[in-house]
């Protein structure tokens, strides 16, 4: 039986952390930012969980963490 693989772009933007949630940066912080708010530039700084619905899919892009 052929062993299962991460998805690669899965592994490039979650880790797991050790109580099991799972860490991942912030979206719509790459481009377009003058049409954004200072107040909400700010507000996506740092890192975050991610949601509790989507936790399941996100364990199953990454079998091994």
């Amino acid at each position: 039986m052929p062993k299962m693989k991460t998805k690669s772009s899965a592994k490039k933007r979650f880790r797991v952390r050790p109580g099991g949630t799972i860490k991942c940066g912030h979206a719509f912080k790459r481009h377009i930012l003058t049409k954004k708010t200072t107040k909400n530039k700010r507000q996506l700084r740092g890192i975050t969980n991610v949601n509790a619905a989507d936790t399941v899919s996100v364990m199953r892009m990454m079998p091994n963490a």
